[in-house]
């Protein structure tokens, strides 16, 4: 019987889609999920600890979820894709990165961290998408732990949310390859990307490297995603006028009208003396974005202290289209086609052709999880 998570976790797994790995040689074979294309040997796992090699094929994770929660659409953040929405939001246990100031550590870090436990729920694509139907939402997100290591199962959950009619969305970090964006391109529609420095040896500090991530983001963009990008500004680390300022020259070279959301860092797992992000830093930022060319800067984690950076304007006349106050939208005033009332720019994102209200401002567990149940 099966005692500890790792050993758990081995038991609910099945192979990996072919498109995402392939032999090296007798003993070893690559795998493509993420950005370091790990060469795993009989036996052994890659860099995320779940995706592993038995018997000369490549073993991924299966059939269970570290935790559902909903979450405000607004929460993930998208603040260009179905205003007010109700995200249903799951993730499974493990991570190709390890930063130490990660806020969804208990399930990113599962397979690393003693203290970091977040019991397994066996589930079944067919049920997540009937508890988020019966819940309201919108659409169902891959998140709290980094989706392209789990691929393959947030696909197979993605398909049955499609057909009920809903949107589906990855919050990542975008350590992606060539081979899994191309995977999942059919299934997904919204993605956000965590652009967490622009500093190759930050990144290495993190586990990871910058390109991979640049890379992602222009594929992103070229094939036609929905995306939005995320800096997490944590003094001493990234907030350098001169890094912010590079990150904001690459995304408005990508495209100006990617939203770029600036985010204040709040201690966090093995980042507790770290100061928190004063707001003077935000706005900064955010004024580093205006000068390269972005459109579209957000700044989150201090509602109602950074001004008019959690609104949405038109960018051509400057028309106020959508008010929010943390996750609670306070005004909406596009019209059906998406486009501002007094100039008809089109506004860059998805929508819906009316505001159909707010189920929720703020994050809630399902009273009941149809068909979730503990891993024995």
């Amino acid at each position: 019987m099966a005692t500890t998570l790792k050993e758990v976790l081995y038991e609910h797994v099945r192979e990996g889609a072919r498109e995402l790995w392939a032999p090296i040689d007798k003993n070893r074979i690559r795998c493509y999920s993420c950005g370091h294309e790990c060469p795993i040997a009989e036996g052994q796992a890659g860099v995320c600890k779940v995706r592993f090699n038995l018997g000369g094929k490549l073993l991924v994770p299966w059939g269970y979820v570290g935790g559902v929660q909903c979450d405000p659409i607004e929460k993930k953040p998208f603040f260009h894709a179905y205003p007010g929405a109700l995200a249903y939001s799951f993730g499974m246990l493990g991570c190709d990165l390890h930063c130490g100031y990660c806020q969804n550590w208990v399930t990113s870090q599962a397979l690393r961290d003693p203290s970091a436990v977040s019991p397994p729920l066996k589930a079944s694509p067919e049920a997540l998408v009937a508890d988020a139907l019966r819940l309201g939402a919108r659409a169902v997100v891959s998140t709290y732990n980094e989706p392209l290591i789990t691929s393959e199962w947030a696909v197979a959950i993605f398909k049955e949310a499609k057909r009920a009619g809903l949107v589906t969305g990855f919050v990542s970090n975008g350590n992606g390859t060539p081979q899994v964006l191309e995977y999942i391109r059919p299934h997904i529609d919204l993605y956000k990307v965590d652009l967490k420095s622009f500093d190759d040896r930050h990144y290495r500090e993190l586990g990871g490297r910058i390109e991979p991530i640049l890379r992602t983001i222009r594929a992103l963009h070229d094939m036609g995603f929905w995306m939005e990008i995320v800096t997490l500004i944590i003094p001493g680390f990234n907030d350098s006028s001169g890094e912010l300022q590079r990150a904001a020259d690459f995304l408005a070279r990508v495209s100006p009208d990617i939203p770029w959301h600036v985010t204040a860092f709040h201690s966090d797992y093995k980042m507790e003396e770290a100061p928190n992000t004063p707001v003077e830093t935000l706005l900064r930022a955010a004024d580093i974005g205006k000068q390269a060319g972005l459109r579209y800067i957000y700044a989150g984690n201090l509602p109602g202290r950074v001004g008019d950076l959690e609104n949405t304007r038109c960018h051509t006349c400057h028309e106020l289209l959508i008010e929010r106050h943390g996750y609670l939208i306070t005004g909406y005033h596009l019209t059906p086609q998406g486009t501002c009332p007094k100039c008809a720019t089109a506004l860059p994102g998805r929508w819906a052709k009316q505001f159909a209200g707010q189920i929720s401002d703020r994050p809630f567990l399902p009273r009941s999880r149809t068909g979730l149940v503990s891993l024995p």
